[in-house]
């Protein structure tokens, strides 16, 4: 029988390699496309079909899709008004996502940030670095912010990419459930 391993992380080379594109894309996902529109995007990087979770608004009848996820290829996403509002990349087996060369997801939080600290310098910094609740922190010019997931008993960054909207009111502009718990 073979043991599940909950807690491995992916090599950066066996993961898919996609660039960000601050408040427009990642990788082949754009900000504002429907469901079916990623679907389709992501069609040919997996097999995986997208589960839907639906909300009914009131008295409507029609749900409308407020989360999207492929779980075994690492993505969760969140709409609103049925269209790509985030992109959270799962830390243990989602696609290295990269910014100005540098690999975000799946690394140590410490060494991310000092990253975000050190870009910052060059750049306004109170309008650059900014931090949620938890310590949590986030690039004002880039539309991320650095979430963490558990990985053992170690925490490594869980990237959570969103469209310049977001960033007046990013603790409300996804639900609760976006952010990490740990």
């Amino acid at each position: 029988m073979a043991m599940f391993r909950w807690w491995d992380v992916l090599a950066d080379d066996e993961r898919r390699q996609w660039t960000l594109d601050p408040f427009v894309s990642v990788g082949p996902l754009g900000f504002g496309m429907s469901p079916s529109e990623v679907s389709e995007a992501l069609s040919s990087v997996t097999g995986e079909s997208q589960r839907h979770r639906l909300r009914r608004p009131g008295t409507e009848t029609v749900g409308i899709v407020v989360e999207g996820e492929y779980r075994e290829f690492g993505l969760k996403l969140y709409y609103r008004e049925e269209r790509l509002a985030s992109v959270a990349v799962d830390a243990l087996r989602g696609p290295q996502v990269r910014a100005e060369g540098v690999a975000l997801v799946g690394r140590v939080p410490s060494v991310v940030e000092q990253w975000m600290i050190d870009r910052a310098e060059s750049r306004e910094p109170c309008a650059e670095l900014s931090y949620m609740d938890v310590g949590v922190p986030g690039s004002e010019s880039l539309g991320v912010v650095i979430d963490v997931q558990r990985a053992g008993d170690h925490l490594l960054t869980r990237p959570v990419f969103v469209p310049r909207q977001a960033m007046d009111d990013l603790p409300h502009f996804l639900p609760r459930e976006a952010w990490s718990a740990c």
